[in-house]
């Protein structure tokens, strides 16, 4: 359980520490250049709590610098809190329910929200899987004719899917998941996706569609059930547990965000690979570790497309 009464989500410079701590952990170091030895805090009532300066390139950074949070005027306090929702929250949090809670603008908690997901987005190059290790994949699709992508018609199956966000995924039993938007569904679209995301020696589960066959052979295995014969399990040949993860999927695109643009899809879905993956430790320990990724991170305002879709 965490204490939402913890002083880290109601005190700018406690959060401020908290983000040091972690950021930091092996030892502060510049930003601009990365010097690691020749920083040291800027003293003084004149200057900001938290500002520090780099005797390597002379120049001045907190922690923020080089992070989402870069440049906010958003308190520590409320974006660590706003992450602990998000992270918290099975299904996702709204936009609206983040801005009555955290007391900012819907505008202003639409794109926090945007800024989070992309502090979640996986960045790893390592592949899912591995050495007898199981790798579930299957698809879904999202939205309807026109450029704004709604659920007004709900999940549709595989058939007559031309006018929706194609989504591909891979779950490793026990493990990760891992999500990708495509333009195209095809064996050449899926050979690529398995080449970037599961380890060869990975035993793959499948359904029955062609797209999969051709890819499935440059891994160690490749088993399949026929679900338009009403088959969904033989043994340990599945796919029930990606199916799982589109299950949580689309009840949180349908109940919490609603509506969800095209251009926003892969956003919501690092959310969703996110949570899933970190499903075994605590929601503090999710938290923390979403933190961790606002690194090196930088999402802009006009590469965040407010205004044209929003949920």
């Amino acid at each position: 359980m965490t204490d939402l009464l913890n002083p880290i989500f109601q005190d700018a410079d406690k959060a401020r520490e908290h983000l040091e701590a972690l950021r930091w952990a092996e030892g502060r170091f510049c930003p601009h250049c990365g010097e690691t030895e020749a920083t040291s805090l800027v003293r003084g009532t004149k200057h900001r709590p938290g500002l520090y300066y780099c005797n390597g390139c002379k120049g001045q950074f907190t922690v923020t610098v080089g992070t989402v949070f870069e440049r906010s005027k958003i308190g520590l306090n409320k974006w660590l809190l706003a992450f602990h929702l998000m992270a918290a929250s099975k299904k996702g949090i709204s936009a609206h329910q983040l801005h009555r809670m955290l007391g900012v603008t819907y505008k202003t908690a639409w794109f926090m929200a945007h800024r989070i997901r992309e502090a979640m987005k996986n960045d790893s190059p390592d592949p899912i899987g591995g050495k007898g290790k199981i790798v579930e994949a299957d698809e879904t699709f999202y939205g309807n004719n026109g450029d704004e992508f709604t659920n007004d018609k709900g999940w549709r199956k595989k058939g007559g899917t031309g006018d929706k966000a194609k989504i591909v995924t891979f779950v490793e039993r026990d493990g990760a998941a891992r999500s990708t938007v495509v333009k195209r569904l095809h064996s050449g679209t899926v050979d690529t996706l398995i080449t970037r995301h599961v380890h060869p020696e990975s035993f793959l589960m499948t359904d029955e569609a062609g797209h999969y066959r051709q890819p499935g052979k440059k891994l160690r295995g490749h088993y399949a059930v026929n679900h338009s014969k009403g088959q969904y399990a033989k043994g340990f040949i599945t796919t029930n547990t990606v199916e799982g993860f589109f299950s949580i999927f689309k009840r949180g695109m349908n109940g919490v965000y609603q509506h969800c643009g095209e251009q926003h899809v892969h956003r919501y879905l690092a959310e969703f690979d996110f949570r899933y993956s970190h499903r075994k430790v605590s929601d503090r320990e999710r938290a923390d570790l979403a933190l961790k990724g606002a690194e090196g991170k930088r999402l802009m305002y006009s590469q965040s497309g407010l205004g044209r879709s929003a949920a």
